[in-house]
């Protein structure tokens, strides 16, 4: 089918000539040989005619194309007349078959043509490009973005990036709606594009890859922003990131209106460039956040994605299923490696890639889980297909797929890894999990090692059901240090793993999972007030309209697994913890961009068995002031939270408070200045993390209590200027890293009593070594700086086992564009 171009300056005449020739071939059977010949012609030249349109309306500006139009219009009247002339009139076919082969001929002669009028178009390109260069000049100069010294961002890492990421791996099949979509964006007038379609369609990664294109990079330029905007908006973010665009420090605003008063201002200082804003993932409901960025600025268009239309846009694009061609291309690159020998029948390849429907998404999940298998695997998969009804409607083939690929994961000799795969559902769409976050809830759930349940994760990774982001590497993973991991999961993904775990009635599912706004809440909320529900994990999210005093009092006495996901500026943990009697992990997540006042703690009084908590972007009150005492509780971990009052000592001293504590992980908490004695006061301790504290200036000489202690963990803990004598009575430590304490110039002469030393990290710490190093005989591995390599080599005719190991900085910033 001919593309519509009409209105444009050939592509209207163009398209109605292919059209005339594609009808009469298949209905005036003596000219079908010329007319097939004419159709070839006008097919090579359609890319160039398209070139032409696109490159005119772009510079605003019509070449010099009148032979082609004359040529083209003769051909109209030629065609059409051509279809009318009778069967029995030899003389006139004779005639018109000679006319006819003419056409065809003068097109191919102006192919040369075109080939030469492209190139003008080139020039004139060039000319713009020179026109808009002293504007650029200006942009340039951008402010360096503000970076502590240790080369970590400070509070961008919280917001995040506006860069346009590129799509992961190949991107095959998408060429049609790359050629329909992309006059679209670069026709003028129209300022809102919408680009609608199922979950797993494709619709980012053909945003990303239409960014990627020539023509509209040498368009928009630099000034294409990409905002992730999902099912829970959150404006505040939205705003922040803009407002970050060319200056990295944060922005402040007063309300809304004066950020989107701030953001139009930014944006037409940018002029007269053109500016392109992208925002992905928009759903029902969050048609005015669109309306609040569009500004009255020229040359300005918004291109949303969504699995809706928004008919009040200016433009819906509908983006259909991949046609068989395309997705047979899609399929066969997921399911055979290049340059593979299979024995997979062609029929048999073809029904299970139709089977997908065309759908990018199922294309590459049921590819990859067919790679490398057998043909019984292959027919196995056609004949599950065949027997079951759709999960969904009207992505019923999807979902299909989907729930074999999980059924596969029943073939794993890895305990509980479907149950890892569903317990994903329980965080907030296109959210950042923290790995040891799921650490904490598999090691208590389905009793796993730490290590186990970090070989599910990766398992599931491979599987492509996951996306697993690593931050920093360095050789930390190996001592169980995952907290530079996060897992990303695509909403259709999330939305399947709630679905599975939604099949059984209420009372009987193993996890329940309820996103709350305003005062609705799911049917068997106010049931549960009725009878005993017997999920294990309760997942429960909320949003700014939610009422912190109308939780209800649901009977769930056999959880064992809580996470709470809200986005408020207070948040009181709920009353109906207190019938929890077997809760074993809490997960308390602030998904805003403050600390949140966190209170009724006095509720975690019932948890006796209790022995995880995590808690991120909370302020928490002094724990000495509680009433309450948690015995079984091992593991701490508080991220990015207010924690300066945490472990003063009130009424209660913090041993009594915890007598069985084992691990505290304290990470980017920037009110931390000093630890108190409370904290040392925990002599059971075995692991203390305190990582990416930057205001933090000392450690107490109270640390030496801690005789248990076996890690001590540091890293970028930037003002952080010495280690204290105390440290030599923590005779038990094996695994020391101050990594980016780049403030302690010379380690104290005491370290040499740390004799079950066995690993040191300093990478990015450039000190002096005491001689007392010698006395460290145990210590097998040390991961450094080529600076302070150096100063080692002094010391290995001693110490026969050490190995240093020179590491580079490798800070992997990708994950900000999520």
């Amino acid at each position: 089918m001919p593309v519509d171009v009409a209105g444009a300056a050939l592509g209207g005449p163009f398209a109605e000539l292919l059209r005339l020739v594609i009808e009469g071939s298949k209905r005036v059977a003596m000219f079908s040989g010329q007319l097939k010949e004419i159709k070839s012609t006008l097919s090579s030249l359609e890319p160039k005619i398209k070139e032409i349109d696109s490159l005119n309306r772009e510079l605003d500006k019509e070449q010099d194309t009148k032979d082609l139009k004359e040529i083209i219009t003769k051909g109209q009247k030629l065609v059409t007349e051509s279809l009318k002339i009778s069967n029995l009139n030899f003389y006139k076919r004779a005639m018109y078959s000679k006319k006819l082969g003419g056409l065809n001929k003068e097109l191919l002669r102006h192919c040369t043509i075109v080939m030469q009028t492209q190139q003008s178009t080139d020039i004139l390109n060039i000319r713009t490009e020179v026109r808009t260069m002293s504007l650029e000049i200006k942009k340039l100069s951008l402010r360096e973005p503000l970076k502590s010294l240790s080369g970590a961002y400070s509070q961008v890492g919280v917001v995040g990036s506006c860069k346009v990421p590129k799509p992961r791996g190949e991107v095959l099949g998408f060429d049609v709606h790359l050629r329909e979509l992309k006059p679209r964006l670069l026709k003028d007038g129209v300022s809102v594009i919408v680009v609608s379609a199922p979950g797993g369609s494709g619709k980012t990664t053909l945003v990303q890859e239409l960014c990627q294109d020539k023509v509209v990079k040498e368009k928009f330029k630099d000034n294409i922003f990409y905002i992730i905007v999902s099912k829970a908006p959150n404006m505040e973010v939205i705003l922040q990131k803009l407002l970050q665009l060319e200056d990295y420090a944060m922005p402040k605003f007063q309300s809304e209106v004066d950020a989107l008063n701030q953001v139009e201002q930014n944006f037409r200082e940018m002029g007269p460039n053109p500016i392109l804003l992208i925002l992905d993932d928009v759903w029902p409901g969050s048609e005015s956040l669109v309306d609040k960025l569009k500004f009255s600025l020229p040359d300005y268009k918004i291109l949303v994605t969504s699995r809706v239309n928004f008919h009040s846009f200016d433009f819906n694009y509908r983006l259909k299923p991949l046609n068989d061609d395309d997705a047979m291309k899609l399929f066969r690159h997921f399911a055979f490696k290049p340059d593979e020998k299979h024995d997979i029948p062609n029929d048999l390849v073809d029904k299970v890639m139709k089977s997908c429907k065309g759908l990018p998404l199922a294309l590459d999940v049921v590819g990859k889980s067919l790679c490398g298998q057998p043909v019984p695997k292959w027919k196995k998969r056609v004949k599950d297909k065949s027997k079951g009804l759709p999960l969904f409607q009207p992505n019923d083939e999807l979902f299909s797929c989907l729930q074999s690929s999980l059924d596969s994961l029943d073939d794993i000799q890895t305990a509980g890894i479907k149950d890892c795969f569903l317990d994903l559902g329980s965080f907030p769409e296109d959210h950042r999990i923290p790995a040891t976050a799921l650490v904490d809830m598999w090691a208590e759930q389905y009793k796993l090692d730490e290590d186990d349940a970090i070989v599910n994760l990766v398992e599931l990774y491979k599987r492509n059901l996951v996306d697993l982001v690593v931050i920093r590497k360095d050789a930390s993973e190996a001592d169980g240090y995952y907290n530079e991991y996060f897992v990303m999961q695509h909403d259709l993904l999330r939305e399947f793993a709630i679905d599975q775990s939604s099949l059984e009635p209420v009372e009987k599912r193993k996890r329940l999972i309820a996103e709350l706004s305003s005062n609705n809440f799911p049917d068997w909320w106010s049931e549960g007030n009725k009878q005993s529900l017997s999920a294990g994990l309760l997942s429960i999210s909320t949003d700014e309209t939610f009422s912190k005093f109308n939780w209800g009092n649901i009977q769930a006495p056999e959880v064992e697994v809580l996470v709470l996901n809200f986005r408020t500026k207070n948040y009181t943990l709920p009353t109906f913890m207190d019938k929890m009697h077997k809760l074993k992990v809490l997960i308390v997540t602030n998904n805003g961009l403050h600390a949140a006042e966190l209170s009724n703690f006095v509720v975690l009084s019932s948890s006796s068995n209790l022995k995880r908590i995590r808690l991120e972007k909370v302020s928490i009150p002094s724990f000495g002031l509680s009433s309450f005492q948690l015995k079984n509780l091992r593991k701490m971990s508080l991220v990015m939270c207010n924690i300066s009052q945490a472990f003063k000592n009130g009424s209660s001293k913090m041993s009594d408070v915890f007598p069985n504590l084992l691990e505290i992980d304290i990470d980017y908490c920037d009110d931390l200045k000093e630890l108190t004695d409370g904290l040392c006061d925990l002599v059971q301790l075995m692991k203390l993390s305190i990582t990416n504290c930057h205001k933090l200036s000392a450690l107490p000489e109270g640390i030496g209590k801690l005789i248990n202690l076996q890690v001590l963990r540091l890293s970028s803990c930037t003002d952080l200027k010495a280690l204290p004598e105390t440290i030599e009575s923590l005779s038990q430590l094996n695994i020391l890293d101050i990594s980016d304490c780049f403030r302690i110039r010379k380690l104290p002469i005491q370290i040499g009593e740390l004799h079950n030393l066995r690993k040191l990290y300093m990478r990015g710490c450039n000190c002096d070594l005491p001689s007392t190093i010698r006395r460290l005989q145990n210590l097998r591995d040390v991961i450094c700086d080529e600076e302070t390599a150096d100063q080692w080599d002094s010391f290995k005719s001693i110490l026969t086992d050490l190995n240093v190991t020179v590491r580079k900085e490798d800070i992997n910033l990708k994950w900000l564009e999520s």
